[in-house]
């Protein structure tokens, strides 16, 4: 029987819903529902690197015989259309120095200095030029200020802003080879020194002046009118007036090897003679310990003219410790302070790394040997890919593969050693692919061969003979399609790879 209430109609026989059973489907769904979108995300899950932060970078380039200049991220800043290569005195400074009108005949030439928006600036100064410098054929500039020629032929410097940091009125400036902060100026045939701020250090009364040693901080030997030769600090600090009739380049333990009167002596700062017998040249001071020459064989006497190791080695060179790099023959090996063999004469080459105390060396085979400070041999058949003293470690290519050390010879992961990269290079079933950070696998191990990522975040990969690069993120710039068989070292900023000729340290493509 139906009954109709105020609120509508209502059947006495409606079967009525199970809540207990509703609210265990309703479960049931969400459950299902959670598992979907769970396997979902793990399926679409993105593996990410973090982005790459690096200052603004300028390289030259080199194609099609002209000569340009791009950025770190491949941007074309100078379109490659001068004859003559650009020259970039500070490679995160907009200032590039062009040469054009050259004529080799008559060895004239013209500049402009151009700013990242190729706008000419310094247009008041001309023959603006970069101070050039090299050491192992590596060509460098010093950094913060450039010479330039007034219309009567004589130089002064600007600063890069072209503020006047030294008046022209020399008739030549430029750098002692090898050697940092050290710029000879020219003035009426005598030569003087200023540093790499344009500061006077040494006025131009000198008919020469060169660095005491490698280290521009040992001071300079500078030579008078009368060739006599004399010691001053980069502070500008007299160690010695112009009394010497020679001054070698060697320096050790407030000591210098000096000739005065047709004596070749050693001597203190002050003048006082430490040593003038027991020896012909002198090569290393260490110390109170002293590397000496006689008759053409090298041995090591200390301050007091007595003989630790006799003179007996075609050379020999101080490594740490009581250690000595030694040479008999054509074969190299170590002794000690005592003349103790430390390692026999078995090598055809060996060096120290000084800072990080640890030797390498090439055995009979020519294969490269990494020895430690307890001179034990650690690493065995490795090409040694970066010495970086900065921070303190090495790269080495063993088993085609990329390993790094700090200078203890612990091994390191890339990740440790360059902790602001994106990508690190692993090796897999004979291929190559990279990682994260996070050891993530970004890149497919599918290339033949690979190089870690440089720090503008380019990765060169390999595959079928020729070269492409990667992307900061892992993905492709540039498929492989370049032949590089004749490169000794591959290297791409975008897709301009590095020149052949590594002393230019330019890019083509």
């Amino acid at each position: 029987m139906n009954r109709v209430n105020g609120k509508g109609s209502h059947y006495d026989n409606e079967p009525k819903l199970n809540l207990k059973k509703v609210a265990a489907t309703v479960i049931a769904l969400l459950a299902i529902i959670m598992v979907i979108i769970s396997i979902k995300n793990a399926l679409t899950k993105k593996v990410t690197t973090k982005k790459i932060s690096v200052q603004t970078t300028y390289f030259t380039v080199y194609t099609n015989d002209k000569w340009g200049v791009i950025d770190n991220q491949g941007k074309t800043i100078i379109n490659p259309e001068y004859d003559e290569m650009i020259i970039i005195p500070d490679k995160n400074k907009d200032v590039f120095i062009c040469t054009y009108n050259v004529d080799y005949n008559n060895g004239t030439y013209d500049t402009k200095v151009l700013n990242e928006k190729g706008q000419e600036i310094l247009g008041d100064y001309k023959k603006v030029e970069a101070i050039e410098n090299n050491s192992k054929n590596d060509i460098w500039y010093e950094t913060g200020i450039l010479k330039y020629q007034n219309d009567e032929g004589k130089y002064g410097l600007i600063d890069y802003n072209g503020k006047l940091v030294l008046s022209p009125e020399y008739d030549n400036i430029y750098s002692i080879q090898g050697i940092e902060k050290s710029i000879i100026i020219e003035k009426n045939g005598k030569k003087g020194l200023i540093n790499s701020l344009g500061e006077i250090i040494i006025e131009p009364n000198y008919v020469d002046i060169s660095s005491l040693t490698n280290d521009y901080s040992d001071g300079y030997i500078v030579k008078d009118e009368n060739q006599k030769c004399g010691i001053i600090m980069p502070d500008k600090k007299v160690v010695f007036e112009n009394k010497y009739d020679n001054i070698d380049h060697v320096f050790g333990n407030n000591m210098y090897v000096v000739t005065e009167a047709g004596t070749h002596k050693i001597v203190n700062s002050d003048g006082s003679t430490v040593l003038d017998t027991g020896f012909e040249n002198v090569s290393e001071i260490d110390g109170n310990n002293i590397i000496v020459e006689i008759a053409g064989k090298y041995g090591v006497l200390d301050n007091t003219g007595a003989s630790k190791i006799p003179a007996e080695y075609d050379y020999l060179t101080y490594c740490f410790e009581d250690n000595y790099i030694a040479k008999k023959g054509d074969k190299y090996g170590v002794i000690g302070l005592d003349n103790s063999t430390k390692i026999d004469f078995n090598y055809v080459s060996m060096s120290s790394i000084k800072n990080g105390n640890f030797i390498q060396a090439d055995n009979e085979q020519y294969a490269t040997e990494i020895i430690d400070k307890n001179l034990k041999v650690v690493l065995t058949n490795v090409i040694i890919s970066e010495i970086n003293e900065e921070k303190g470690y090495i790269r080495v290519r063993l088993n085609d593969e990329y390993k790094y050390y700090n200078f203890n010879l612990e091994e390191k992961k890339a990740q440790d050693v360059l902790p602001t990269r994106t990508l690190f290079l692993v090796k897999e079933n004979g291929k190559y692919g990279y990682e994260n950070n996070k050891g993530e696998r970004i890149v497919d191990c599918k290339y033949d061969d690979a190089m870690e990522q440089n720090e503008y975040g380019y990765c060169a990969v390999k595959k079928d003979g020729v070269w492409g690069v990667l992307k900061p993120n892992g993905s492709v710039l540039l498929e492989p399609s370049v032949n590089l068989d004749d490169y000794l070292y591959i290297d791409f900023i975008s897709d301009w790879h590095l020149y052949k000729d590594l002393s230019l340290n330019c890019y083509t493509k």
